[in-house]
């Protein structure tokens, strides 16, 4: 353990979520906020982390490490991607620092597969995070979302990972294609509560059918034929795009998978694994505080740390 307290930030796309961790890893405080990459003006990234973080760094030797999107082009610092295979020590070896020996940014990862690249940002730390909280060293993981990512790890290093659209495809679908006018109205962005069995029947046509090409269509065409509820609809279209990528994945009966991300997310994949005879493993959004704490006790201490405070107290982790 490196004995520092350390800032972890998750600093994606939409969305920003950090937490104050103590040398053991137990989260002395959280915090959260609408201010991904996308809302940060060019040049502010600075001014803007004093202001949600500058308490928690005004400790000497205190240290910040970000994952997620904040590396990226667009975001605070560029931090040139690993190539595949890496392993834990490489994410170390290769921190983008904003700040020598203070901020730093953890890179992400590329692999090419047949002259096409493909990259992930933030997902490695959560990877990294769980096979740690599991004790895992070899796993085939899913990290469903917007682009959801399928990883394989060997012996501690990520060999294989590769991205779907299917969260974004499912959104296309739903609010920008002729099936918009048959699903119901989700003016509030939400959508009815989940139907298990249109999910299931949806996953299960997608496993069977011809490619989401031509299965997407039979979201209207039970509509059509009064065949389907229209508030199961939303629950079908989920199940084709998401057994549409499970149908790529070469799964057999038997596998197992550990499954990482929102709650509600999550519970979708592993009933979805399930209609495959793979076992599911899931982990928490506590996955990437895990990767980060890790990365930080590979790091060498200050010289000279001053001491820390001593009125903070752990809170137990959402």
């Amino acid at each position: 353990m490196s004995g520092r307290t350390l800032v972890a930030v998750d600093w994606g796309t939409s969305s920003l979520r950090a937490a104050l961790l103590g040398p053991g890893g137990e989260v002395l405080e959280e915090r959260a906020f609408p201010r991904g990459i996308l809302t940060v003006d060019p040049g502010g990234f600075s001014s803007l982390f004093e202001v949600l973080f500058g308490d928690w760094m005004q400790v000497d030797g205190r240290l910040c490490l970000i994952s997620g999107m904040a590396g990226s082009r667009q975001g605070w610092l560029e931090a040139p991607y690993c190539p595949c295979p890496t392993g834990f020590d490489e994410l170390g070896q290769r921190l983008a620092w904003i700040e020598p020996g203070r901020i730093a940014i953890v890179p992400g990862l590329s692999i090419d597969k047949d002259g096409v690249p493909d990259v992930m940002r933030g997902e490695e730390t959560q990877v990294f995070g769980a096979l740690q909280l599991l004790e895992l060293a070899d796993a085939r993981l899913v990290l469903p979302g917007t682009h959801s990512k399928w990883v394989t790890v060997t012996k501690h290093h990520v060999t294989d990972f590769s991205t779907w659209m299917t969260g974004e495809f499912y959104a296309l679908l739903r609010q920008h294609s002729i099936l918009a006018r048959t699903l119901p109205n989700n003016a509030n962005d939400s959508d009815p509560a989940l139907d298990a069995n249109a999910f299931e029947q949806g996953v299960s046509h997608a496993l069977h059918g011809q490619g989401l090409l031509h299965t997407a269509f039979s979201t209207r065409t039970l509509s059509l034929f009064n065949r389907m509820a229209t508030d199961a609809l939303p629950s079908y279209l989920s199940g084709l795009v998401i057994g549409e990528e499970l149908k790529s994945q070469s799964l057999q009966r038997g596998d197992a998978v550990v499954v990482m991300g929102a709650e509600a997310l999550t519970a979708r994949y592993e009933q979805a694994l399930g209609q495959l005879g793979v076992s599911v493993q899931r982990v928490g959004a506590g996955a990437t505080w895990r990767g980060l704490r890790a990365i930080a006790d590979t790091l060498p201490q200050p010289k000279n740390p001053t001491r820390q405070p001593t009125d903070i107290h752990p809170i137990t982790a959402a």
